[in-house]
Order: structure tokens, then C-alpha cells, then sequence
């Protein structure tokens, strides 16, 4: 093990502008999946994210829907209903609108997504600064961190909403009681008002204000039992006229997009990986190529092809390995530098697996170098040979 250590090094230390060469190729590489990886896992958690983070156990929709947000309608009769099923504990209304938040010294406002819901009850997220929304039709909001970080709100402050009313942009001034975790949806950072004041502001054909109750789009609900979820969506379903109930998980999952999102990003993400391996794999074949008479004097004294293999592996763990740290160190740095709206989000887990990968990629690629240099002959590769 020792003179096939000393051999890679060796012949790396020799060589090494090169090898440091394609370290950085290894580099470039490593921060193309790794922003891929974090890019797919960044537009899975915004469309995703609040639904995934809702106090319920299950969201209800209008059965006519096929589980789409916008097209759902949940009326005051449907939600009395639906809290009158045994084992419900708290049903709550969610409406889902757009807007845009007008920031001070910028040109662009910030699109937000609006969203209705009823103070207190299940759907209103619970706040990390400040507290919760006390009025059923209060000028009041709580915003996400993202919006926070973005436009420098504080609790106390007040954000200008601008919403189409008709054919006219109209402004609303909300003020500012909460600040919650992130809760995107659409990608977009998110913006919770009462219900009433969000059927108000939410952008529509014909402005001013409804005197019907506010129609929300879909309802979250809590149960007595979560461990009961599929029984008791089941009953809602039966017990109550034209809904369907589903639990969390099957919500985002039917958003629409987002399979074929995440699928594209993973076949993109499989391909940069298949060219990592065909480049080191390149590379690699051409180093043996440059050195068939060295590794036929080799073995021409006796190295067995064991030293002559162990050495070629230590060379592209060792070239990888650099790249991959470099890589890393990149990507680290240019993600300190993203604004928090950028969908991009680097959990450890995935770049983790997805460094793990490259790692793996490079030995992989460079097998058939490795069995190229088991099959020289050391007389044909020296030129000896009748």
C-alpha cells in the first residue's frame, strides 16, 4: 500500500498544474449539481411550504376542483358542516389571492402571496415575533420572514398592498402585528390577513366589498385523533355534500406543476451527474494513455497490477476529492450572497447525498482507466516485443 500511496502522490506532485487543472473541472462540476440539488429542493419548498406547515391534519376542497386550490370553493354551510363530523376538532377557512407589497426606494414591488384566514383557527401560522391577528376584519397582517428580511419590516410597521380592483390598481395599508416562519406558496412569500379584510384587498372584477360572507377556497381541519386521518376523511367525505378531504402531503403533491417540477430537476441533476462521469472518466483515460511506458517499466520489475491499480484509484480519489472541496467551498460562498427571495435552498441532507455522489462518480469514471493499465504489457509498452 505504501509504494502504490508513494506512486500517486508522486506522479501527482509532478504533474500537479495539471491535476489541479481538472480539480477545478471537478469544482465546476460539483457546484452545477449542488446548486442544481438546491435549486429543485428551493422550488419544491416554495410550492410546498405552507401547506406543509399548516396546523392541520387535513385540507378539504370542493370535490369539482381535482384538488386544485384555485378552482375550489368552501363556503360558510360547508365549513359548519364539516365541524358537526365526530372527531373534528377545529375547521378553519383559507382563501388564497395575489398581491404586491410596495417597498421604499424600489422600483418593483415584491409579488406576495395574500392570504385569508380566520384568526385563531386552524390555518393562521403561528409567529416567531409578535403575536397573532385578533379581528375577524382588521387592518392587520402577519408576514413571513422572507418578507420581513426583504423589505425590513418590524412588528409595528405597515406594508402598502397593491391589488387590481376592476381595471384600476387599488392601495391597502396593513399593519404588521406578526412575523412568522417562512411560509411560501406558489414561491412566492406569503401575506395573512383576517378573511374579511382579505376579501376586501384580494384582487377582483368589481371593487369594494361583499356584503355575503367571504368565500375561502379550501379549509383546514384538525382532528380529535390525527392518527385517524383516513377514517375521518372518509367521513367527511360521506357526511358532508361535495368535498373531498385529504391529508397534507397529497395537497402539495397536487398542486399543479409540482411532480413534473421536481421530476425535471431530477433528470437534469441525473444527466450533470452522467457528465461528471464520462469527464473524469475522459480525463483519466488519456492520463493512462500518456503513461503506458511507465506503467509497463513498472511491471516489467515486478509491480504487481494490485500497486499498479491501488495507485491509479488513490490518484482520482485524491483529484476528486480536491475538486469536491473546492466545489463546496464555492457554492458556500456564492449562497451567502443570494437575497432570501431567491428559490434556492441547500438543506444538508441532500448536499450531502449529493456530494456523496460525486465522490462516488469519480472512481466510477475512472474504472476503465484502471483496466486499461491492468492489461498493458510491459514488452509490448516498451517496445521489446518480436
Amino acid at each position: 500500500m505504501s509504494t502504490a500511496i508513494h506512486l500517486s502522490l508522486s506522479e501527482i506532485w509532478r504533474n500537479r498544474g495539471r491535476f489541479v487543472l481538472f480539480s477545478l473541472v471537478v469544482a465546476l462540476i460539483t457546484v452545477l449539481i449542488l446548486f442544481v440539488a438546491a435549486l429543485g429542493e428551493g422550488l419544491g419548498t416554495g410550492n410546498r411550504e405552507l401547506i406543509e406547515n399548516l396546523n392541520a391534519e387535513l385540507i378539504v376542497y370542493q370535490d369539482t376542483a381535482r384538488l386544485s386550490i384555485a378552482s375550489s370553493r368552501i363556503d360558510e354551510d360547508t365549513l359548519r358542516a364539516v365541524r358537526y363530523v365526530d372527531g373534528v376538532r377545529a375547521v378553519g377557512s383559507l382563501g388564497f389571492s395575489s398581491a404586491a407589497v410596495i417597498l421604499d426606494g424600489e422600483e418593483e414591488p415584491l409579488d406576495v402571496a395574500l392570504i385569508g384566514v380566520e384568526p385563531g383557527k386552524p390555518g393562521e401560522p403561528s409567529v416567531v415575533s409578535g403575536q397573532g391577528l385578533r379581528r375577524k376584519n382588521g387592518d392587520e397582517a402577519i408576514v413571513d420572514r422572507t418578507i420581513a428580511a426583504v423589505a425590513g419590516l418590524e412588528v409595528g410597521d405597515e406594508i402598502t398592498l397593491r391589488t387590481l380592483q376592476g381595471d384600476e390598481d387599488e392601495f391597502y395599508t396593513l399593519k404588521v402585528v406578526g412575523i412568522s416562519e417562512s411560509q411560501k406558496y406558489g414561491i412566492r412569500p406569503s401575506v395573512f390577513a383576517p378573511l374579511y379584510t382579505w376579501d376586501e384587498v384580494r384582487a377582483k372584477g368589481t371593487p369594494g366589498r361583499s356584503t355575503a360572507a367571504p368565500v375561502g377556497n379550501v379549509a383546514a381541519v384538525q382532528l380529535e385523533d390525527p392518527a385517524q386521518m383516513e377514517v375521518l376523511s372518509q367521513q367527511i367525505e360521506t357526511r358532508v355534500d361535495g368535498v373531498q378531504a385529504v391529508d397534507r402531503r397529497t395537497a402539495y403533491e397536487s398542486t399543479p406543476g409540482y411532480t413534473e417540477q421536481q421530476s425535471t430537476l431530477g433528470t437534469q441533476n441525473a444527466f450533470a451527474l452522467l457528465i461528471g462521469v464520462l469527464v473524469i472518466g475522459g480525463f483519466f483515460q488519456i492520463q493512462t494513455l500518456q503513461k503506458v511506458p511507465q506503467i509497463g517499466m513498472l511491471k516489467a520489475i515486478g509491480t504487481p497490477n494490485a500497486i499498479v491499480a491501488v495507485a491509479a484509484l488513490l490518484q482520482i480519489v485524491a483529484v476528486t476529492l480536491l475538486g469536491v472541496l473546492i466545489g463546496s467551498a464555492v457554492t458556500l460562498a456564492l449562497s451567502l450572497g443570494f437575497p432570501p427571495n431567491i428559490p434556492i435552498v441547500f438543506e444538508p441532507g441532500s448536499a450531502a447525498l449529493a456530494v456523496g455522489t460525486i465522490m462516488l462518480m469519480g472512481p466510477l469514471g475512472g474504472l476503465v482507466s484502471v483496466r486499461y493499465s491492468l492489461k498493458v504489457e510491459p514488452l509490448i509498452a516498451l517496445g521489446l516485443s518480436a
